[in-house]
């Protein structure tokens, strides 16, 4: 992951509390606000929803932009940033609040408020790599694609009811003129191995025939993408296939995959492109 440490550009602050932060933890959010206000004029915005939190952003102007929710709230920001081709221009920073926190973390943001916001008025801005994908989503930290279950979390019966509401209703008389048998625990369906095309670079990293567990792509160092493949082992555990590239390419069945804080899919085929430098996060400046 590349970076370049730079002082932030602008002292005056955009102060994005996402409505998560609010509810999940008022205290923090409180700490945050005054230890911004104290070091930086700021403007303060506390949208309701999606589209509020993206006009805020939309609208901040010279301002620096500074998010203080949890992981989804930093992805939204980097998503909505890079739709609007203003990323690169744009040194962002968040004071990790909430619930999941672990992308923050990894990204090298102080999960304690007050430590989170200190580094927002005195860190520097660090220039990472990011994973642009061809419907235009973004990967901040990792991509994972676990293995497959015949449906996963949800029961076939439950899809096909909610596909065709009569057959909830006739299911319903059937229960009221039949006596009721015991009933029998669910099961949830296994994971199975997925089968998956894994292209990097253009060249085939694993192919159909080869049934895999996992597939994990991370922004690894200066704008390439490390991939790793594990396959299905028989008997003694099989070795991970390695390889590292600007572009992957992952086809086959329908297949999920997840990307930081949210798991997206099915689809049957996704791109990934590296982008060098494409984001600046601030972090604590090093001493």
């Amino acid at each position: 992951m590349a970076e370049v440490a730079t002082a932030p550009t602008s002292d005056q602050l955009l102060v994005i509390i996402d409505p998560v932060a609010r509810r999940t933890d008022g205290e923090s959010v409180r700490i945050a606000k005054d230890v911004l206000s104290a070091g930086a004029a700021m403007k303060v915005c506390l949208p309701d929803g999606p589209e509020e939190f993206a006009r805020a952003l939309r609208r901040r102007g010279s301002r620096r932009p500074v998010v203080v929710g949890d992981d989804r709230a930093l992805v939204r920001a980097v998503s909505l940033l890079h739709r609007q081709r203003e990323l690169a221009a744009c040194a962002l920073s968040v004071v990790p609040v909430g619930g999941a926190l672990s992308l923050a973390r990894s990204l090298g943001v102080p999960t304690d408020a007050v430590a989170a916001a200190r580094a927002v008025l005195d860190g520097a801005e660090r220039r990472m790599d990011l994973l642009v994908d061809d419907s235009d989503g973004v990967v901040l930290g990792a991509l994972r694609i676990p293995p497959v279950s015949a449906v996963p979390g949800q029961d076939p019966g439950e899809m096909a009811e909610a596909g065709r509401p009569w057959l909830r209703t006739c299911q319903s008389l059937v229960r009221t003129l039949v006596p009721a048998r015991p009933s029998r625990p669910a099961t949830a369906p296994e994971p199975g191995p997925s089968r998956l095309r894994v292209e990097v670079d253009g060249q085939t990293l694993v192919d159909l025939r080869q049934p895999v567990e996992a597939v994990s792509v991370t922004p690894g160092e200066k704008g390439v993408a490390s991939v790793e493949v594990r396959p299905v082992s028989v008997g003694a555990e099989a070795s991970p296939l390695l390889a590292e590239g600007r572009t992957v390419t992952v086809s086959g069945a329908h297949f999920r995959y997840r990307t930081d804080a949210a798991v997206s899919g099915p689809v049957r085929t996704r791109t990934w492109v590296v982008r060098e430098d494409a984001w600046g996060l601030t972090v604590p400046a090093v001493s």
